[in-house]
């Protein structure tokens, strides 16, 4: 296994719990500095940290916003400062708004939701261009945007609005990736279906795995560690002349 200093530094945002605690965990143990980044779920964050200390590797718990601009530069900033030089960026942080129908949402509801998936995903990218990009001096990195499978099925009756966040990630991934493909960063995107996490009964829906299994044509959901595998790929080098690409990791879904 690499050093953390040969591979650098990875930004993971959201990533207390989920497919960002699993992706935290992967890149820790297969060489990255990890910062570990939290909204909210202090304790959560440090325990994934920990963990990735204990395996031998450096990892630090950054508590910041993805919405706010502040949070975010000084999210950056302590992790290069901790960490070390910048290598990759993982945005994963985003929530779902729950579940409503268009006609029934709200618009403080969107407005978080764009904010924090659109809005966050793009200030981080910034950030991480500034520090990685040749053009700035840098000496090149991946970025991988996590979207959804909702992005293409729309997610009817549930949340069109998380789906449509997604949607925009898609196209900020393939605009991002051509933008920046001559200055040594490449830029991709893992799409999840339908995965076991705590999201589904957090938003008030526990039997939602069991009941859209059937609809599956691998019949059954996901793991986080399946979707951190997807992400570890596109961050490698073997995924060196991949980018503005959007892998889907959906069992056929």
């Amino acid at each position: 296994m690499p050093s953390p200093q040969q591979l650098g530094t990875l930004i993971v945002t959201g990533a207390s719990r989920g497919i960002g605690a699993a992706i935290a965990k992967l890149a820790g143990e297969r060489g990255f500095s990890v910062a570990v980044n939290f909204a909210k779920g202090e304790s959560e964050a440090r325990a994934i940290a920990q963990q990735i200390v204990s395996a031998g590797g450096r990892a630090q718990a950054i508590q910041a916003d993805v919405a706010c601009e502040k949070d975010v530069i000084r999210l950056f900033e302590t992790a290069e400062h901790e960490l070390g030089a910048i290598k990759g960026l993982v945005n994963n942080a985003a929530i779902t708004g729950g579940f409503a129908r268009v006609d029934a949402l709200n618009a403080k509801t969107l407005e978080q939701v764009m904010a924090v998936n659109v809005s966050g995903a793009f200030l981080c990218a910034r950030e991480a261009v500034r520090r990685m990009s040749t053009l700035h001096g840098g000496t090149g990195g991946a970025i991988v945007n996590i979207s959804s499978r909702a992005a293409k099925t729309g997610s009817a009756g549930e949340w069109v609005h998380y789906a449509a966040s997604k949607g925009a990630i898609d196209s900020f991934t393939i605009g991002l990736a051509r933008e920046v493909a001559t200055e040594g960063i490449r830029v991709n995107a893992v799409a999840p279906g339908l995965i076991e996490t705590g999201l589904h009964a957090a938003n008030g829906a526990p039997d939602r795995l069991d009941r859209l299994a059937p609809g599956i044509p691998m019949q059954r959901p996901g793991t986080a560690l399946e979707v951190a595998e997807a992400v570890w790929w596109l961050l490698s080098p073997a995924a060196s002349y991949t980018t503005g690409a959007i892998l889907e990791v959906g069992g056929g879904r």
